[in-house]
């Protein structure tokens, strides 16, 4: 649960960041289609924050 409170705000940035990128540059794509890469993206951004972020960051030696 620690680590969540990274991956959380992690995925919500790139589905936004994503979602105003393919909706501004790419219309031609189909919006179900546009909603498949953003979450995508964010599923896959969150399972690497969360392996990259420390798991313990208060608890230094």
């Amino acid at each position: 649960m620690r680590a969540f409170k990274f991956v959380i705000p992690v995925m919500l940035l790139v589905g936004g960041f994503g979602w105003m990128k393919l909706t501004k540059e790419f219309q031609e794509v189909p919006g179900l289609t546009r909603l498949a890469i953003i979450i995508g993206a964010m599923i896959l951004s969150g399972i690497i924050s969360y392996f990259l972020f420390p798991k313990d960051e208060g608890e230094k030696s």
